[in-house]
């Protein structure tokens, strides 16, 4: 039989070096990940909303999660009054938000509407829509939850909890801190 070569001593002693390289380089590198300093949870976001026109919603990621920000016009504010009998928690009384947004508009500023796009029913993205013969409401593609444009739940689909408002600040007229009171 004859032997083949790139098995050798030498071809083994070269391989473990390697590998002890690769390891060691692995562990420096997870080393060096874990202790560098990350944000804390609640990291803030800062957006400028100044070109955001009336009736138009941004959407935007904070925190591996979909924020919203959306211009209310004077008609869409004044429609929130309207149908609150329709809604599961018109007063916001079992929601997520902070206590300066517990009111008809949940939010800071009546034309300005800061919330996690995530459904409460299975966290889905609902979307921006026109409903015939009631005006835009926000619906649910997967599961046909509807919430109002402050976010508060109507009866009768699946969700059972209006949407979460993070806790938020204004800055200036046209400016948003998300992650901050």
């Amino acid at each position: 039989m004859s032997q083949d070569s790139s098995c050798g001593p030498q071809r083994r002693r070269l391989q473990v070096v390697a590998g002890i390289c690769v390891l060691g380089a692995g562990l420096g590198i997870g080393r060096y990940l874990s202790e560098r300093p990350r944000p804390p949870a609640g990291w803030p976001l800062r957006a400028d909303f100044s070109d955001l026109l009336p009736g138009k919603l941004r959407v935007l990621d904070w925190q591996g999660r979909t924020l919203w920000i959306l211009r209310r016009t004077a008609d869409e504010v004044a429609a929130l009054a309207r149908d609150e009998t329709l809604l599961l928690d018109s007063g916001s009384e079992h929601s997520l938000q902070p206590e300066n947004c517990r009111n008809r508009h949940r939010s800071l500023r009546p034309d300005v509407l800061v919330a996690i796009g995530q459904c409460t029913h299975q966290a889905c993205t609902p979307q921006l829509r026109r409903v015939a013969g009631h005006g835009t409401d926000f619906l649910c593609p997967c599961h046909s939850s509807r919430f109002d444009l402050a976010g508060r739940v109507y009866r009768g689909g699946p969700a059972t909890a209006n949407l979460v408002i993070p806790v938020h600040r204004l800055q200036g007229e046209n400016q948003l801190v998300v992650g901050e009171a």
